[in-house]
């Protein structure tokens, strides 16, 4: 699956790099309109997606273009506005076959949500059954453990993926979880997801130096706490490389 991205700015492509990748996507980014058009046939889009504010001029072009040869439901078409993106230009665009309106600014999850969610609903429906799928970083602030329920020994581990439908797990100790079958339910397992503490019960899926868990339940609601973490990521990282660049450098010796 091809997303094209028509963007004049490297800060919106980096935020909607983190936010749609975990979709399956492959980005091709284009910062010259004209070109991208030339090449539309060639690359075949999955979907596209184009800044107004970049191309005032453009959008409307590019969206012309697209529908007399791709249909909604093949290839959707999102537009990025700005401040001054009229409602005129808004009904303009959702005439001409714009799948939807996102505010550029990228700066609020709701956002963010609302672009994943449009292109999720065009997804085949065997990707759109995924969960969204992370490789865990130390900045996430995430980690697992869990209790063998043979001899309730602590299986402590480096985690290595997770989704809201379940974990990948590294032991320190392989041989900790070697008598455990699969399938069985794991009730005493403990999930971090930044300040909070979860308790899932799990079902080992995958066993061997890596395990696989799959979420068979949570109490109250820790599973949308989870969630809602987790679909937080992509900003939070957006954010944390934005501090990270306005540090200065120490000076010379």
């Amino acid at each position: 699956m091809k997303l094209l991205l028509i963007l004049g700015s490297d800060d919106s492509y980096d935020i909607i790099a983190q936010y749609v990748r975990p979709l399956g996507f492959e980005l091709i980014r284009y910062r010259h309109v004209l070109k991208a058009m030339d090449n539309v046939d060639e690359i075949n889009p999955t979907a596209i997606v184009i800044s107004a504010r970049d191309f005032p001029r453009h959008w409307k072009i590019l969206l012309r273009l697209v529908r007399g040869e791709r249909a909604k439901e093949n290839c959707p078409v999102i537009v990025l506005k700005g401040d001054s993106f009229s409602t005129g230009e808004c009904s303009q665009a959702l005439f001409l076959g714009a799948s939807g309106l996102i505010d550029e600014s990228l700066d609020n999850l709701s956002e963010l949500s609302r672009l994943q969610n449009i292109l999720s609903r065009y997804l085949p429906v065997n990707e759109r059954r995924k969960y969204k799928r992370f490789y865990v970083e130390n900045w996430q602030r995430l980690g697992f453990l869990l209790a063998n329920p043979a001899n309730r020994v602590i299986i402590t581990g480096e985690l290595k993926t997770i989704s809201a439908g379940g974990v990948s797990f590294l032991p320190v100790f392989a041989s900790l979880a070697q008598n455990m079958p699969l399938d069985i339910e794991l009730r005493e397992c403990s999930l971090r997801a930044g300040d909070a503490l979860l308790s899932p019960v799990c079902r080992l899926v995958r066993a061997g130096r890596m395990i696989s868990l799959e979420f068979v339940s949570f109490p109250g609601d820790e599973k949308q706490t989870l969630e809602q973490y987790l679909e937080e990521l992509p900003l939070r990282e957006f954010r944390i490389r934005q501090e990270a660049a306005k540090v200065p450098e120490a000076p010379p010796g």
